[in-house]
């Protein structure tokens, strides 16, 4: 980077309950008592976000700047698939209802306390999953899991970006049930074969530490956590949901999880495409799935210390 490299910034005005004119006056704000250039790429359409991702790396290795997602969880997917391999330092201005990702790296959620993160802290490497070459930086999933963030965004679009209407949505999905899938799995010289209702391959240490899985650090041990359910009941899939809140999904006997690099998943039957949810968007990938830690690491603006992460590490 430049000695105060210019930061170029992704503004997804449609994420979390904020207003987007809120964030940029407090990126202007922030920016003129520092002394440091910027500036915005404003999302005002969602088929805009990857063209402007892709101007915004552009010009960073023009200027030698910082790449920033100023978004959900969504949107900051969006913008380090465009920065990964570039070269380009990567900062968050989280702006979503869950932000994993930043708070996971102790970045703040209010936006003028993560700004001076990006003023003032160096970048550090940061794991990034892949799946089928596609980023992500929570989680992959396919099946319930997939389901569920699906239906999730249908029901935040009907009645607000609020943690009960994600709770809500989540109890009726499951209450719907999903059919299983039959899968073929390859890890490690290892393969096997598994029915589950989800399989969730999670790179967020804070998330998982907080449902309670023993591969929780597997994100700093440079590896992936897979997660599969075992098909059961709908109303066992609600006992499953309330010992996640309660941190003790790992206990669960219908719950299998493992660390890997590299997972190939295959299905049973002939299917040829699965709906994927890459860090809650939805999209269609060809089977089979190759799951894998990127060989290139974000390069990630944050502080040296994360304290929600080390709070649900005791």
């Amino acid at each position: 980077m430049a000695p105060h490299p210019p930061l170029l910034i992704v503004l997804n005005a449609g994420s979390g309950s904020g207003v987007a004119s809120d964030a940029r006056l407090a990126i202007e704000a922030g920016c003129a008592a520092a002394g440091r250039e910027y500036r915005l790429y404003q999302v005002d359409a969602p088929g805009r976000l990857q063209a402007l991702a892709r101007e915004a790396v552009a010009r960073a290795r023009e200027l030698r700047g910082v790449v920033v997602a100023a978004g959900g969880d969504g949107t900051i997917n969006a913008v380090a698939q465009a920065t990964l391999g570039s070269g380009c330092a990567f900062g968050v201005l989280p702006q979503g209802t869950f932000n994993y990702f930043s708070r996971t790296h102790g970045i703040p959620s209010d936006t003028a306390e993560a700004l001076q993160v990006l003023l003032n802290e160096a970048p550090c490497a940061v794991q990034v999953g892949l799946v089928n070459d596609r980023v992500f930086l929570v989680n992959a999933s396919m099946g319930l899991y997939a389901k569920l963030l699906e239906d999730r965004e249908a029901f935040k679009a009907q009645y607000g970006r609020h943690r009960w209407v994600a709770l809500w949505s989540a109890l009726v999905t499951v209450l719907r049930g999903e059919r299983p899938w039959h899968l073929h799995m390859a890890w490690h010289g290892r393969q096997r074969e598994i029915r589950t209702q989800t399989l969730v391959v999670a790179n967020n240490a804070l998330q998982m530490h907080q449902v309670g899985l023993a591969e929780a650090d597997a994100p700093e041990q440079g590896q992936l956590a897979a997660i599969a359910l075992k098909p059961r009941s709908a109303f066992t899939m609600l006992g499953l949901v309330a010992r996640g809140a309660l941190g003790r999904l790992g206990e669960a006997e219908s719950v299998e999880s493992f660390s890997f690099e590299a997972l190939t998943v295959q299905p049973m039957r002939n299917r040829r495409r699965v709906k994927v949810a890459t860090d809650g968007e939805i999209g269609w990938m060809q089977m089979p799935l190759h799951f894998r830690v990127s060989t290139e690491p974000l390069w990630l603006v944050r502080p040296d210390v994360a304290p929600e992460l080390e709070a649900a590490r005791q």
